[in-house]
């Protein structure tokens, strides 16, 4: 492959990956986090009049506990993503992040393609994202370029050995998010892709300052899938079960109330499974491809209304739990069936 032919090379992948997702939400039937339970109580004190589902992460007060998550941006068929997506955060106040960005510092003709986002969004929370080899002087050009409020740094490792033209050096990851932190003047939230965090690697993150954490777990999109489905050597689809889910990452998490903002995402589905990750420790849950598939289906002006609904439904949820605020919600009492008992279990590190 000639140089010149990467930025075609890139906007391709980026296609793949958006094309495929939106197939995967087609066949989503389950969430690890049905193996989450609230303990019902009959009697509670709760005054649906004072619930405040606000939450503070990234330096910010959140008018509510879940965002969007970005994978798009870096073709003329992910623009559109981008576009409707950025339109519905700002119709609802939702934080919203873009894919990553590492194209746009390749290729300028597709910087727009990211840039709407802040365009139709001038004064919402908007994270920009670069995966964690970039050094610093390229975290901080997307910062500018898309004016962000913050930066997503996304460690990826099974994504990238599936991936054809995957990276095969994860040496200095860690040393480099450390330097990001240390020179960027904007909150870094480091998260995973869908393989989740185990209690050593939240541990790495604290140690190196890291004060956002998105566990990301298994559950929702697949990236394994994904570029297995891209491959055309052997086959590696025997890998897609790789990683803890999302529920498994929040436990792990849970030996580190306090030291960070933890975040969820990956298989949340619907506004119970925002209300369970809260409750299981996360200041706020993140979706991706299924706010991609709700534009993609539904519209901007339907998807507006949806997230209104959940807003809604979430403060319905907070009342049935007889909690008024998301600090209450994380005493909520829950326990676990299935899978997930086992590992509560079994977890040690």
């Amino acid at each position: 492959m000639t140089r010149s032919q990467e930025p075609e090379l890139a906007r391709g992948r980026k296609d793949d990956h958006a094309r495929l997702a939106l197939e995967q939400q087609q066949e989503m039937k389950q969430s690890p986090f049905d193996d989450v339970r609230f303990i019902h109580h009959s009697f509670n004190e709760t005054n649906y009049d004072k619930i405040d589902i606000s939450t503070t992460w990234a330096g910010t007060k959140h008018n509510a506990p879940f965002y969007i998550n970005g994978m798009t941006g870096g073709s003329t068929f992910t623009h559109q993503y981008n576009d409707k997506l950025s339109q519905v955060a700002a119709a609802t106040g939702l934080p919203i992040a873009t894919g990553s960005m590492s194209i746009a510092l390749k290729d300028p003709d597709i910087i727009e393609t990211f840039t709407i986002m802040r365009k139709n969004n001038p004064n919402g929370f908007v994270m920009t994202n670069l995966g964690a080899h970039h050094p610093l002087e390229n975290a901080k050009r997307v910062v500018d370029l898309m004016e962000a409020n913050a930066i997503q740094i996304h460690v990826n490792i099974p994504q990238e050995v599936v991936m054809p033209e995957g990276d095969r050096d994860y040496s200095m990851w860690l040393r480099n998010i450390e330097a990001l932190v240390k020179g960027l003047d904007v909150p870094v939230v480091v998260k995973e892709v869908g393989f989740g965090m185990s209690q050593k690697t939240i541990k790495q993150l604290i140690d190196i300052g890291v004060e956002n954490i998105d566990v990301s777990g298994r559950g929702g999109t697949n990236f394994v899938t994904i570029e297995n489905d891209r491959r055309t050597q052997f086959d590696m689809s025997a890998l897609a079960n790789w990683g803890q889910t999302t529920p498994e990452s929040l436990i792990a998490a849970d030996s580190f109330k306090g030291q960070a903002n933890i975040l969820a995402s990956g298989g949340i589905t619907d506004y119970t499974h925002i209300v369970k990750a809260v409750a299981m420790g996360a200041r706020a849950a993140g979706m991706s491809g299924r706010m991609l598939h709700f534009v993609n289906e539904l519209g901007i002006e339907e998807t507006i209304e949806l997230v209104e609904n959940w807003k809604e439904a979430i403060r319905l949820m907070m009342l049935l739990l007889g909690v008024e605020t998301i600090e209450e919600l994380q005493q909520v009492d829950w326990f676990a069936t299935g899978d997930l008992k086992e590992f509560k279990t079994l977890y040690k590190k």
